[in-house]
């Protein structure tokens, strides 16, 4: 709903593009509705007024919700009144409209000022002034062209349906998203990324793969795993345990060392991560954690604290570990299962 100063209203005297509509008037202000177009999937656009950029809410869904409500930015966390998250496309479209009808206000009020004005020639050198009203016929409404969604996301607690173009860490309504599902959509890039490099033509695989670059992504993903658990470990002690930070004094990225995470919360009166995730998939996940260690401290060479940790593997000290896209993916499968166990540990 737009306000627009100025001029009088006599209903429908104002030609209006369609998508426009003059709703009404309080003095000098006028309430206009501009209609916002949804996609081909029932979505539109909402723009972050902090970092700029686009998200997409479920057009019945966001109509369902209070006329008060607060926005969150999906990325960044920035929120605000709803009416601050308008893309550009959607109020140049608005501003549009408010320009047709300011014309129209201007050409009215010059109406009645020429109304009583007669032209006279007083003199040879006289100037002679003439002045003729100009019907007005508004052009369409600029469209809305803006990204199309690729998935449509669910919110578990609120069930509003949004679309976004990037990592987000909010729901549009609800703010903070619970600490698993941020997890999980971390795992899922992971694979996503993977599967993208599984996909590039042979020349250019065999290019990237002769630089390494295969090498140095596999071990990311690794490092990134460690990543997610930690922060996911770290926000599901914090909720849970009164005396968290008491507890987590001193203990530095304890929740980057499993065994050291899983007696954490034996000791705050949860079961054993040991017991609830079956043996094999705990030590593949030690030998995992083992190998990230020792790519991001040693530059890959082993050493004796990850013979302790893997006591099973024939390398020697001082040999460079390698590791492969089919080891990696079975990394993001049981780290999706220890996720999972993390978040179940305090669950009611």
């Amino acid at each position: 709903m737009w306000s627009v100063t100025g001029g009088s209203w006599g209903g429908d005297e104002f030609r209006m593009a369609s998508g426009a509509e003059i709703v009404g008037r309080d003095s000098d202000s006028f309430e206009m509705k501009v209609s916002i177009p949804s996609d081909e999937d029932g979505f539109f656009g909402r723009q972050c007024p902090s970092c700029r950029q686009i998200f997409r809410i479920d057009g019945n869904d966001y109509d369902a919700l209070p006329d008060e409500v607060v926005l969150w930015c999906v990325y960044c966390g920035h929120h605000d009144e709803h009416s601050e998250f308008m893309t550009q496309q959607q109020l140049d479209r608005a501003l549009r409209a408010a320009g047709d009808l300011g014309v129209q206000l201007i050409g009215q009020a010059l109406d009645q000022a020429f109304s009583g004005f007669r032209s006279s020639r007083r003199s040879e050198f006289g100037i002679e002034i003439s002045y003729r009203t100009e019907p007005f016929y508004p052009e369409p409404l600029p469209g809305i062209d803006e990204e199309k969604l690729i998935r449509i996301r669910s919110c578990e607690r609120c069930s509003l349906r949004y679309a976004v173009f990037g990592e987000h860490r909010f729901c549009p309504v609800c703010g903070h998203l619970p600490a698993l599902v941020v997890a999980l959509d971390a795992l899922a890039a992971e694979t996503a990324r993977l599967d993208g490099v599984a996909q590039l033509p042979a020349q250019t695989a065999a290019m990237l793969r002769e630089q390494g670059v295969f090498t140095r992504l596999w071990v990311d993903t690794l490092k990134n795993l460690v990543g997610v658990v930690e922060a996911l470990g770290t926000a599901v002690f914090r909720d849970t345990v009164p005396d968290a930070d008491q507890r987590l004094r001193g203990k530095g990225n304890i929740f980057q060392r499993l065994d050291h995470t899983a007696d954490l919360f034996v000791d705050a009166g949860y079961p054993d991560l040991r017991t609830v995730v079956d043996p094999a998939r705990w030590q593949r996940l030690i030998e995992f954690w083992a190998a990230r260690h020792v790519f991001t401290h040693n530059d890959g060479l082993v050493d004796e604290k990850y013979l302790t940790k893997v006591p099973a593997s024939t390398m020697r000290i001082g040999q460079r570990l390698t590791t492969t896209e089919q080891l990696c993916r079975q990394a993001i499968a049981d780290t999706e299962v220890l996720c999972r166990a993390v978040a179940g540990l305090t669950a009611p």
